[in-house]
């Protein structure tokens, strides 16, 4: 239940980060997720044995974080979730890629290893950029661009509800799962032998909460369009931060910058 009750105030911090003022925040939402998209886009596609060239990368999260004035510990906690999984996704490669790669000093890496490391670093930046567009951004401004940029409605719609509405549904657990609690003293946990019944319960109850929105939200007027009020236009400020992060993008993509700034300072070409 604890864990339950933490993720449902993450979701709500990200609500309120999303509200707060910032030079970040002021800029135009359909700005902010173009300049994303390209963002992940071109992590993507550096080649699973580049870190170097990866690197500067991180400037671009890094500068937003500070501009906006994010909390950097709870974006932090919040990536620290999927390392996990990438962990899953990247540890065979080590112990399938055996070949030396790179020597620094008497440690050698593998091809596997860099791989790894590699793997690593892209889902912590594709992570973390994703989270610091929610926080500087809001869901429903997401929601508008993504159908400035001509997405499905439907598409856009069951995110942005389902988004809205998980904390409903997490909410329905906690009130269980409190219940539950409370007419079993002494007891932690659940007990796997009312796993069943509890799940059923709140099934039953999930169903009757949705209901009871649905209802509310015909009764307002929903056609099945979510009117989240009008879109912004475009203005200068918004032109120069996609034209200038996607130009960076392009530059770092096409070049190895560290590798490139290495050899002007030493001279040492290779």
């Amino acid at each position: 239940m604890v864990n339950i009750a933490e993720a449902l105030d993450n979701i709500r911090l990200l609500d309120a980060l999303g509200e707060e003022k910032s030079t970040v925040h002021a800029l135009h939402p359909l700005a902010k997720l173009f300049v994303t998209l390209v963002f992940l886009i071109i992590v993507i596609s550096f080649s699973k044995h580049e870190i170097s060239a990866l690197l500067p990368m991180v400037l671009f999260p890094t500068i937003i974080i500070t501009l906006a004035d994010l909390p950097v510990l709870p974006l932090m906690k919040r990536v620290l979730i999927v390392l996990p999984l990438v962990i899953g996704i990247g540890i065979f490669n080590p112990l399938l890629d055996h070949r030396p790669m790179v020597s620094l000093g008497a440690i050698t890496l593998s091809y596997g290893w860099i791989s790894f490391i590699s793997i690593m670093i892209k889902c912590l930046l594709t992570v973390i950029t994703s989270l610091i567009l929610i926080a500087t951004t809001g869901m429903t401004n997401i929601a508008l661009a993504l159908r400035k940029l001509k997405v499905p409605k439907i598409f856009v719609l069951q995110l942005l509800l389902t988004y809205r509405y998980i904390t409903v549904l997490m909410e329905e657990v906690i009130l269980t799962t409190t219940a539950y609690a409370l007419r079993s003293s002494g007891i932690k946990g659940i007990h796997f032998k009312h796993w069943g019944s509890l799940l059923g319960q709140l099934l039953i109850r999930t169903i009757d909460r949705a209901q009871r929105v649905y209802t509310s939200m015909c009764c307002r007027g929903f056609d099945g369009n979510y009117n989240t009020g009008t879109m912004p236009t475009l203005v200068a400020k918004d032109y120069i931060f996609m034209l200038f992060w996607t130009l960076f993008f392009i530059i770092t993509r096409s070049f190895n910058l560290p590798m490139l700034l290495g050899t002007i300072l030493t001279g040492v070409y290779p």
